[in-house]
């Protein structure tokens, strides 16, 4: 479903922020995207939804390549960014149909998928009112709404479940699993790595951007949790891959 070839990324100033990453999400699975603040992961998030430019490497999304088929990639993939942002001035029904409306998507599918999960997040009373006066766990949930209405063959997430209440983020983990059965694919960063290690079908480690470590949840972890395996790495000098 998504397969990174060799991607590095520098910025302007000499800043190396990805070097040399490959890695494959299959379809049908969840990757958990683990590394400290700096590491790389927002980058190469972006990069594979196409927010991002890159000349190094190659990013390929159930057979459309970013760089050259932006579009089609694009179409087939929903992004949820750590700190969405939405149109304030639009009430939360209005913004749904405007995603809606960017993807194509029908008027009986769309009004049957937004009833599905906002009832699911608890966000259905709220469509009415402007996203302004929506707390930060409401615009979160909508946010999470407004991808999943896409039915992506890949979903990305930056940092899904921060600004989640308990209740949310049990709910959004149905619905990962709910992609994956149906033969999509889910690739997400996250600090929580109690809920990486629960989650995840595998697991790849990010240090310096460099990869430093992937595998299955079970061979990653193998006798110890995901935090004893993250600080041992973090203390480690020096990347490898």
């Amino acid at each position: 479903m998504l397969t990174i070839t060799n991607f590095s990324k520098t910025y302007a100033g000499g800043k190396k922020a990805v070097d040399n990453l490959s890695l494959t999400v299959h379809a049908g699975e969840i990757m958990g995207f683990i590394g400290h603040n700096g590491a790389g992961k927002t980058t190469t998030l972006r990069a594979v939804a196409g927010i991002l430019d890159f000349t190094e490497g190659e990013i390929i999304i159930d057979g459309h390549s970013v760089k050259d088929e932006p579009v089609a990639a694009k179409q087939v993939t929903a992004f949820l960014p750590d700190n969405p942002d939405l149109y304030e001035f639009l009430t939360g029904i209005k913004y749904l149909a405007f995603i809606a409306d960017i993807y194509g998507i029908s008027k009986d599918v769309r009004e049957e998928r937004i009833r599905k999960y906002a009832d699911a997040f608890e966000l259905t009373g709220a469509l009415g009112s402007p996203i302004g006066g929506y707390s930060h766990g409401m615009k979160q949930k909508l946010a999470v709404i407004s991808a999943l209405i896409r039915a992506p063959r890949l979903l990305i997430l930056d940092e899904p479940f921060v600004g989640l209440d308990p209740q949310a983020a049990f709910v959004l983990k149905g619905f990962l699993r709910e992609i994956c059965a149906a033969g999509g694919a889910v690739f997400f960063s996250t600090h929580v790595l109690e809920v990486a290690e629960k989650l995840c079908d595998r697991i790849a480690i990010i240090k310096g951007g460099r990869l430093v470590k992937m595998g299955t949840t079970a061979s990653v972890v193998g006798d110890e949790s995901l935090e004893q395996v993250f600080l041992e790495l973090a203390q480690e000098g020096g990347a490898h891959a």
